[in-house]
């Protein structure tokens, strides 16, 4: 089933006025309200982060209404992909591949682990730092919610323009790798060093 943002109704009895009396306001002062509310409108249809906060908050509505109910969040469903293909990653690891800052992701592992969906272990090499794998729970509770993730994505999809959606997505990965080069940056990590290829390239720009 295709998801619908529910769209609430006015009550009709409280926006009607009482009978006998008129509610009449300045036409001053409406003028002033209705540029206002134009100004307002203009500066969100053009502010990319009010834009992107929409977007997400559309695209939270349809994960719960298509993968709530496996009782996964779309944190922990993203978590528990990140693990399913690194089995025994760090969480320092998983900070970098899912995007999720240390202390949300630590509670999100915890909790996880608590579920019984993964196993946080101690690292051999490094005994400060944590290895994380999925459990055999963990996979099946991933394959009951991958069927309802896809369809998130197409229904987020199917709502641009065909000739669109590759450059859209496109977009919304490079501006993820250029904010994680930029926390690199912030945090004093350097990038990775670039394929020879790309090296000899640069020398011949």
């Amino acid at each position: 089933m295709g998801w619908k943002r529910p769209v609430a109704k006015a009550d009709a009895n409280a926006l009607a006025a009482p009978a006998g009396v008129c509610f009449k306001q300045p036409d001053k002062l409406k003028g002033l309200r209705l540029m206002s509310a134009v100004k307002d409108v203009r500066q969100l249809v053009r502010s990319p982060y009010h834009l992107l906060k929409r977007a997400a908050q559309y695209a939270a509505d349809i994960y719960m209404g298509e993968v709530g109910s496996s009782g996964l969040t779309q944190r922990q469903f993203t978590v528990l992909v990140a693990v399913d293909q690194n089995d025994g990653v760090s969480q320092t690891s998983l900070v970098k591949l899912t995007g999720i800052d240390r202390s949300t992701l630590a509670d999100l592992v915890a909790r996880l682990a608590a579920q019984g969906y993964v196993q946080r272990r101690r690292d051999r090499q490094d005994g400060r730092a944590n290895t994380v794998r999925i459990t055999a729970a963990g996979k099946k509770a991933l394959k009951t919610a991958q069927p309802g993730a896809e369809e998130v994505d197409k229904q987020i999809l199917a709502v641009i323009a065909p000739a669109h959606r590759k450059s859209f997505v496109e977009a919304l990965a490079s501006l993820a790798a250029k904010l994680d080069a930029l926390e690199n940056v912030a945090a004093g990590v350097a990038e990775p060093e670039p394929p020879r290829a790309v090296k000899r390239m640069r020398r011949a720009s």
